[in-house]
């Protein structure tokens, strides 16, 4: 993989730094305009929760370039609350004051594969990739 590119989250403006890093990223591996704003969207989820939820993190982009694959790969991570039940967000059964609870949702809708890692009290890791097919 080339080296990934980094984002710290800690102010609104990082979460368009991060999506405008994505889009980047994605145009530069030869993604489509349709696929471009899924994956800038699906950063924009991961970077608002960090913003919302854990008030500072990273958003970590990079890009997969083999004979076998190209791929775009996402890692958004933190050290705030964690999730204690990202089994019912990610079948959908979870509301939250602030919005739907869809972002996370959203996220796994928009990319290949998400993988999500918590700990309650120490921090959130969640991995997403996007293919170029």
């Amino acid at each position: 993989m080339n080296e990934m590119s980094v984002v710290e989250i800690i102010t609104e403006w990082d979460i368009v730094a991060a999506r405008q890093l994505g889009r980047n990223e994605a145009k530069v591996l030869g993604f489509g305009t349709v696929d471009q704003a899924r994956i800038t969207t699906a950063i924009s989820e991961l970077a608002r929760n960090i913003y919302l939820y854990a008030n500072i993190g990273i958003i970590e982009i990079g890009r997969v370039e083999t004979k076998d694959e190209r791929k775009i790969v996402v890692v958004a991570s933190d050290k705030g609350p964690g999730i204690s039940d990202i089994r019912e967000i990610m079948v959908g059964n979870y509301m939250k004051a602030e919005g739907l609870g869809a972002g996370l949702l959203g996220v796994k809708r928009l990319m290949d594969t998400m993988d999500v890692q918590s700990v309650v009290g120490e921090g959130t890791i969640i991995r997403t990739e996007k293919w170029l097919r």
